[in-house]
């Protein structure tokens, strides 16, 4: 398999198991090694009492799109650290789309960085994660 195959194939695994992601209505626009978007739109049960896209939806998007990322290698990664700046609001009917991109991989840990925006291309935030690969592989070797 090519290294775009076995991304492909990793994040097919990977969403055929993400029940969040699917439930708040993520999409999967872009898989590629070390890389991943998603997208998603803001409904009313996102939004928090001053009426914006509730912090934590924008942060799931991220973490999302992060763990996307840093999987397409096959191994089974996950999140051992993560931080967002929020730069602008998200508003009922936005559709957010955060793109995540490996920034370093070396043996086992990675840095991914992921920018989330507006159907406008307004930056609304801007997140980092770290990464731990453990035991574990999506496809047969």
């Amino acid at each position: 398999m090519t290294p775009q195959q076995i991304a492909e194939a990793s994040a097919q695994a990977m969403w055929d198991q993400d029940r969040a992601s699917q439930r708040l209505g993520m999409r999967i626009e872009r898989i590629a090694p070390g890389e991943a978007t998603l997208s998603m739109e803001i409904t009313e049960a996102m939004t928090n009492g001053h009426d914006n896209a509730h912090g934590g939806y924008i942060f799931t998007l991220a973490d999302s799109a992060f763990a996307f990322a840093c999987n397409t290698y096959n191994a089974v990664t996950v999140g051992q650290q993560a931080s967002i700046n929020y730069v602008a609001p998200g508003r009922l009917g936005d559709v957010l789309t955060a793109t995540a991109r490996e920034a370093s991989r070396s043996g086992r840990s990675g840095v991914y960085d992921v920018e989330i925006t507006n159907q406008n291309g307004q930056h609304v935030a801007h997140f980092r994660g770290l990464s731990r690969s453990i035991k574990g592989s999506y496809l047969p070797e």
